[in-house]
């Protein structure tokens, strides 16, 4: 008989399902996901099993099961604020205010929004304040902090910005703590692989671009360009959804030309394990990996959410 799950939970805007992968390791069970783009959809059934619904703002809240952890690494976009009333209509249009009416409908006892660390500024700091504003008007306790996933044994420099909601009613007055960061000693040799593609390597014409590009940005006295790591390199810039238009932002030094991490090295410094199944191009896999989660960062915050429940 398969043990009951410890709390239940939706996974919004769910990508490949990196928020699903850390709070599952957590004893709970994803009763709804929702991601319009049908490449991730691909990689996320293929790894747990059910095909996420699509576009959410055609979803009704009354079809989302009722769950105790809502989860949304949701897109950011500017809210109106012209002859508006202030909170929950302000965000109407935007992307938030779906997020904002199933909380508002199924009343999760917790509340878990991912986003990048400009978001609090964004929009002269108008967005997030909205935010704030709409889940305290729904009833929430927030906490918010910048988490960077080389703090979490991952070798990536990649800060992120986190939301946690409290319902004030089902959890009452306990508060919240993010995760204190282990900052275990890593290196980019951890997630590298032994044997690599040679179709990895950069080509001549494509080096020789980037070096050019390097010169003429530092000619003009920028900081673009490349950015090269070996083994021995504590960390690697944020990987992102548009590293596989050249690699730039990460590369590998070797014995010639340098080369791109591999799909599954991608997966790796995200803190996805080995079994994650990749079905997609690795065109499709470099987008999915980029704008997905660090796993390991989620997982720790999971942790601390699950402490707000009532030990049975």
């Amino acid at each position: 008989m398969a043990k009951p799950p410890k709390f239940t939970f939706i996974d919004l805007f769910a990508g490949i399902g990196g928020m699903r992968q850390a709070f599952e390791s957590r004893g709970g069970r994803c009763v709804f996901s929702s991601e319009w783009d049908k490449f991730a959809q691909q990689t996320y059934e293929a790894n747990f099993g059910d095909k996420p619904n699509g576009d959410i703002t055609k979803i009704p809240s009354k079809d989302i099961p009722r769950h105790d952890i809502l989860l949304a690494g949701f897109p950011c976009q500017p809210f109106s604020h012209a002859g508006l009333k202030k909170g929950f209509m302000d965000t109407r249009g935007t992307l938030f205010f779906d997020v904002a009416r199933i909380i508002s409908d199924r009343k999760p006892s917790l509340v878990l929004l991912e986003n990048v660390k400009g978001f609090k500024s964004h929009d002269k700091g108008k967005t997030f304040a909205t935010v704030i504003s709409v889940l305290d008007e729904l009833g929430y306790e927030t906490y918010c902090q910048v988490l960077n996933a080389s703090d979490f044994g991952l070798p990536q420099n990649r800060e992120r910005i986190f939301i946690v909601g409290v319902n004030r009613r089902k959890i009452g007055k306990k508060q919240f703590n993010f995760p204190k960061a282990p900052k275990t000693l890593v290196k980019v040799g951890d997630i590298l692989e032994k044997k690599v593609d040679p179709k990895y390597v950069l080509s001549n014409k494509l080096w020789s671009g980037h070096k050019r590009r390097l010169r003429e940005h530092r000619e003009r006295g920028n900081g673009f360009g490349y950015s090269l790591f070996d083994s021995e390199s504590p960390r690697t810039s944020t990987i992102s959804a548009r590293y596989y238009k050249d690699g730039s932002e990460i590369l590998i030094a070797g014995s010639g030309n340098p080369r791109k991490i591999t799909p599954r090295e991608a997966a790796r410094l995200q803190g996805f394990p080995e079994t994650f199944v990749i079905p997609v191009s690795d065109t499709q896999a470099y987008k999915q990996f980029g704008n997905s989660v660090a796993v390991n960062v989620i997982s720790a915050i999971a942790r601390e959410m699950v402490r707000l429940f009532p030990k049975s």
